[in-house]
């Protein structure tokens, strides 16, 4: 059998978007991987799977990295849509990680290479979007890992934002990317810190027994510390777990800041703060003097200087709000508009509060009954869209009823929250 000129050798395995089989290219007489799928089929998922289809060769084809799969080639022909990448030999770190909890060291390597590939990627302005076990190979006699299948990355500055879809492995997918909300590279940052959880504890992140569970985990639940786990875990450790897995995208560290911690965690060694910088200590008399002079020039400025305004008091820091109230939710967040297919419809639970946001210019007062009334109902909506594309796709007539009723709802929330801000002023 053929696909253009490739010679089919035999299929490695089906995928969500088609088959992956192991080819040669006579041309240069290598052996590849290619990922196929079929026109038709590409066509009926969507009006823009074709590109996206292609846009995975052409974000992944501009990466040239160790730790990344290399993409030789991509086109048509037969009816297929494909993509000629490396062929790579020996196991996918899922398989690695089914066997239990990995090796301290192993775990931290693995990581640090996932964190350079990302590094590399986030700095040409992709974003993997579906960072997970199954997409990381462990090949070769070393240990060394590629990360594969950019098969929803996008350009971060492509038209196409895909902002109010939901793509990408719900254990794995940050909370922003659960919301369908536009991301950026550190969404991947919280797929990572969920990967390495799980490779140091054997447990996942966040579990449950359906896809809406899990959703709103993601979203809502802050993992058992690893710490309680595995017990030999340092500070240093869980606390770069904490930053990956933090619910506010500002909090994680980027994967070049994230590649150097665990490098520093490899080696035993504390992570030094970012601003510091080594300095040689100067002789006892010139430190003398220097004091002085600093003493000297310090009291003239107390005396001289104005006395300074008192600073307002910080803001306080973001809470996860506790699973029962139900807190606004900001007038600008996109609902969530398409999940991975699941094999059956996953059961309803009960509705899940919105996450934390910075407060909004038109927060409402905490504990209005009307609002969290309102809250609750977008929410519940939600959580019955996401069940219904679980079995059917978004032409479904009660999909587009739903997509009414939010906007209902948002359009009422902000007239009452304009009334109650009319209210309040003097």
């Amino acid at each position: 059998m053929k696909l253009g000129r490739y010679e089919i050798l035999e299929e490695l395995g089906q995928g969500a978007m088609g088959r992956v089989v192991r080819a040669r290219d006579p041309l240069i007489d290598r052996p590849v991987a290619i990922k196929t799928v079929p026109i038709e089929q590409l066509q009926q998922e969507g009006r823009d799977a074709e590109a996206r289809f292609l846009r995975e060769a052409q974000s992944a084809g501009r990466l040239s990295h160790p730790n990344i799969v290399t993409i030789y080639d991509v086109g048509e022909a037969d009816g297929s849509a494909y993509i000629a990448m490396e062929f790579l030999t020996g196991a996918t770190l899922r398989e690695v990680m089914d066997k239990g909890p990995m090796p301290l060291d192993l775990a931290l390597e693995t990581a640090q290479q996932m964190a350079d590939a990302l590094a590399f990627a986030h700095a040409h302005g992709v974003i993997h979007r579906d960072v997970k076990p199954a997409n990381v190979m462990i090949s070769g006699g070393q240990g060394r890992i590629k990360l594969t299948d950019f098969g929803i990355a996008h350009l971060a500055n492509s038209d196409h934002t895909q902002a109010g879809q939901m793509l990408g492995s719900p254990r794995y997918m940050s909370p922003e990317q659960a919301m369908g909300r536009e991301l950026d590279g550190r969404s991947d940052m919280f797929s990572l810190g969920a990967v390495l959880y799980e490779m140091l504890t054997g447990h996942y992140a966040f579990d449950g027994d359906n896809l809406p569970m899990i959703v709103y985990r993601v979203i809502h639940d802050t993992p058992v510390a690893a710490a309680t786990l595995r017990p030999n875990l340092s500070a240093a450790l869980c606390e770069l777990l904490d930053r990956l897995l933090s619910k506010d995208p500002g909090a994680r560290p980027d994967a070049r800041t994230a590649s150097e911690m665990l490098e520093a965690l490899r080696a035993g060694t504390q992570p030094a703060p970012a601003a510091q910088t080594p300095r040689r200590h100067p002789r006892p008399f010139m430190l003398l003097a220097v004091l002085g002079g600093l003493i000297a020039v310090g009291t003239s400025i107390l005396l001289l200087r104005p006395r300074p305004v008192e600073p307002p008091p910080p803001a306080a820091p973001v809470r996860l709000p506790p699973p029962t109230p139900a807190p606004v939710e900001t007038e600008t967040e996109p609902p969530v508009s398409e999940v991975p297919a699941a094999s059956e419809p996953a059961a309803p639970v009960p509705a899940p509060v919105a996450p934390p946001h910075p407060p909004a210019p038109t927060a409402a007062p905490v504990g209005d009954a009307y609002l969290a009334g309102l809250d609750k109902k977008a929410v519940e909506l939600r959580i019955r869209r996401t069940e219904l594309l679980l079995e059917f796709t978004e032409q479904h007539p009660d999909v587009a009823q739903i997509d009414r009723q939010l906007e209902q709802l948002r359009d009422e929330r902000r007239r009452y929250v304009r009334q109650l801000q009319r209210r309040a002023t003097p």
